[in-house]
């Protein structure tokens, strides 16, 4: 809105979702890694190794067969290559979510939309999903858990019973890109993908690891639809750095100081929830993602309040305005450091009070 303009500096980006520790952390191994400018010069002068040996070292982290993993360019091109391929008439998607999802089909199939209530809490209905799934027949549907952009998530329980319902569709989409946020224990549902075989699970490496720069990020699948992707090209679509990252997390040392840093983004966006909560004029969705939704109660206009924070603050929030299946005065806060948190609580409870 107002990037770019003289005067106006992004101090605090807010909009931007990442876990900073864990950046932090990819930082330290990098540093040490490449203290020696040899392996630096071999990194960028080599060719990286082939989606298929890719698999590998990412199946090794997550515990499923390389056969089964098809590793992207970041979750977009992974979106892409899995819409444009395996949703072929109609496609189900609940509302408001990632953009993507209702953007990158082919334009001959037809784009229905799941609305989730903001009554609910934007929470996902499933007796009501399944009932839409019967009437339009979709041959694809899409679940984001947690979702984007209020952070609502569905158990491992929930939805492999919304599996067992969803036999007799084609292609059924679960991105799981902010599933490192939801608790101590991660319960993802990658490994159904050996049952089930018309499941496709979806993992952006962006936000948990705070690496959205080398683009990366992994689908499991059948095995055949593995083959299907690679036959239409993708043979060297991940770089060097991206490579150098799906070896890193299979280092047990990294997994480690990992999961401190992951475990303290968990405490401190539960801290933020408690305290954004007691600001006068805003509704705070429960999240378990590192984002909230707000939502402006007072009567005043999210557009202002992104102007006030952007000019006075140097604080970059997401306005929703585009958001489909969002109605009313909306923005969306990423969860930081503590720090950061802090700045924020401390602009917003300034506005609120008319400073």
């Amino acid at each position: 809105m107002l990037l770019g303009v003289a005067g106006v500096e992004v101090k605090h980006d807010f909009c931007y979702l990442s876990n900073p520790h864990a950046t932090d952390l990819f930082l330290k191994y990098f540093q040490k890694d490449f203290r020696n400018t040899e392996n630096l010069r071999k990194l960028v002068e080599l060719y990286p190794s082939q989606n298929r040996s890719l698999a590998l070292k990412a199946g090794k982290a997550i515990g499923l067969p390389a056969k089964n993993i098809f590793v992207g360019n970041g979750a977009t091109e992974i979106i892409q290559a899995v819409l444009q391929n395996f949703a072929r008439k109609k496609i189900l998607v609940p509302v408001p979510t990632f953009s993507p999802y209702l953007e990158f089909t082919q334009k001959e199939v037809s784009v229905v939309r799941h609305q989730l209530l903001k009554e609910k809490d934007f929470r996902l209905n499933t007796q009501a999903f399944l009932t839409q799934v019967k009437k339009e027949k979709p041959d694809a549907v899409v679940l984001i858990s947690p979702n984007n952009p209020e952070g609502g998530h569905l158990s491992f329980a929930v939805l492999k019973k919304l599996l067992d319902s969803l036999k007799s569709v084609r292609t059924v989409i679960i991105d799981e890109s902010f599933i490192h946020f939801t608790a101590r224990k991660i319960e993802s549902t990658s490994r159904l993908v050996l049952k089930y075989r018309n499941l496709v699970v979806l993992k952006s490496l962006s936000k948990d690891f705070g690496v959205a720069g080398l683009r990366l990020g992994y689908a499991a699948m059948s095995e055949k639809r593995v083959d299907e992707l690679l036959a239409r090209g993708y043979l060297w679509n991940v770089s060097g750095f991206g490579e150098y990252f799906l070896d890193l997390i299979n280092k047990k040392e990294f997994l480690k100081e990992y999961e401190k840093a992951r475990l303290l983004c968990i405490k401190e966006r539960d801290e933020f929830f408690t305290v954004l909560s007691r600001i006068k004029g805003l509704k705070v969705y429960p999240s378990k993602a590192n984002a909230f939704l707000l939502e402006l109660t007072d009567g005043s206009k999210a557009t202002g309040l992104v102007v006030r924070l952007l000019v006075k603050y140097g604080i970059y929030v997401r306005l929703c305005k585009d958001k489909v299946g969002l109605r009313g005065e909306f923005v969306r806060i990423a969860s930081r450091s503590r720090r950061e948190n802090n700045i924020m609580l401390k602009a917003l409870v300034a506005i609120s009070r008319g400073v």
